[in-house]
């Protein structure tokens, strides 16, 4: 099932959907109030018709750094012995086609392609004979764009992932897929920058939904990027950048200096 966010044309307020061929069929109750049904449905809009929103709204976006050994040593850093985490501010969400923006005080912004997580029901604590997967929705492209060099001066991360339009996700919310062996790619202007399968990854998806549940709770709507392969790279301005994951589809955004 591919789930979206879209604007009711008769209400005008934002709605989840499901897509299927060329509509968009409007579900009953909200994501982040915990209520979706993906059985209740309401007639369908032309899927050409509909505005489409980030597929997410969360109130939190929680990151895995160097979840890759490969890309913790293109950064010179070790693999860690726990999950690294950090916080992205949900304010830099943008959706698929939207344009990301180069902020001028950074010199060196980089993209990011991952698998994204996006949680169904409220999470904390799992406990040892439950399945961690359950509490899961279902899986986005994500691209964690990160000013580096920010990153690098200022040792934490929040400034250098927060910039608005620094978190596209999209272009859907896919239920069903297996993520522990999927293909994560990233292009810019059609070049493959990054490739790299979860079947990689130093801490599975169970793993760190169990690991971030004992730190912190997950609502409905909540995204886990759960890290980047090797490849990482600069974004200029005027460049298109993709990032692909098996089973989603592809997420396609635009890059534009900042005019401030």
């Amino acid at each position: 099932m591919k789930i979206c966010r879209f604007i009711d044309p008769e209400t005008q307020r934002p709605r989840f959907g499901m897509i299927e061929g060329v509509e968009v069929f409007a579900l009953t109750g909200d994501l982040n109030e915990g209520n979706l049904s993906l059985e209740g449905v309401e007639p369908a809009i032309k899927l050409a018709e509909a505005k489409l929103l980030p597929p997410v709204a969360p109130s939190k976006i929680v990151c895995v750094g160097r979840n890759y050994r490969e890309h913790a040593a293109e950064l010179g850093n070790p693999l860690p012995d726990e999950p690294l985490l950090f916080l992205k501010a949900p304010s830099a969400v943008i959706g698929d086609g939207d344009t990301i923006e180069l902020p001028s005080v950074s010199e060196r912004v980089e993209h990011e392609g991952e698998l994204a997580v996006v949680i169904g029901r409220r999470c904390r604590r799992i406990p040892k004979d439950e399945d961690p997967l359950s509490y899961v929705l279902g899986y986005a492209c994500v691209n964690d764009v990160t000013a580096r060099d920010l990153q690098r001066k200022d040792v934490q991360f929040t400034r250098a992932k927060s910039f608005d339009t620094f978190c596209p996700v999209g272009p859907y919310v896919v239920t069903g897929l297996d993520p522990l062996d999927l293909k994560v790619l990233t292009r810019v202007k059609g070049e493959v920058r990054q490739s790299g399968r979860t079947s990689a990854l130093a801490f599975t998806v169970p793993f760190l939904l169990r690991y971030i549940s004992n730190v912190m709770t997950l609502e409905p709507g909540d995204l886990l990027a759960t890290g980047t392969p090797a490849g990482v790279g600069p974004l200029r301005d005027g460049d298109t950048v993709e990032v692909e994951v098996e089973g989603v589809g592809t997420l396609r955004n635009f890059v534009r200096a900042s005019i401030g």
